[in-house]
């Protein structure tokens, strides 16, 4: 059981490296991509909040951020609520870029779970979300009653 952990880390690994050869020439770096996806299911995150989604130091989010916004694919505005905070969005300018890489998305899913069983598909889905609820709901106690 120990090594199933392992196992999930390997294969996220592996999928992200297949997707950066995928993607290889669209022109931005897989920190790049990942800004933009999260903020294309999630817009008009605080960049504090996008830093912590994306497990990113604040000041490199920032420097990705910049990045983004000099290119036109992503724009800051005030957060009317609090004024020291950027609210960020994707840019019109960039919807095409997002396109090309949900479709190398597609493609990846296509070659990565070919040969698999749907049903197999399914129950991995499920038992992957099981996991991830039990593991949000991991304490301390949780540990000290389980030794």
């Amino acid at each position: 059981m120990e090594t199933i952990p392992f196992e999930i880390g390997e294969t996220a690994h592996a999928l992200r490296k297949a997707f950066d050869r995928l993607a290889v020439g669209l022109g931005v770096t897989r920190a790049q991509w990942k800004v933009l996806f999260k903020l294309t299911r999630k817009p008009g995150l605080r960049q504090v909040e996008l830093a912590d989604l994306l497990e990113l130091e604040p000041i490199t989010l920032c420097r990705i951020v910049d990045r983004l916004e000099e290119a036109g694919l992503v724009e800051r505005v005030r957060d009317p609520e609090d004024r020291r905070a950027w609210r960020l969005h994707v840019t019109a300018r960039a919807q095409p870029l997002i396109d090309k890489l949900q479709a190398v998305g597609t493609v990846l899913v296509d070659q990565a779970f070919s040969g698999i069983d749907p049903k197999d598909i399914e129950i991995t889905r499920r038992v992957l979300a099981q996991a991830r609820e039990n593991a949000g709901r991991c304490t301390t106690t949780n540990r000290a009653s389980n030794q």
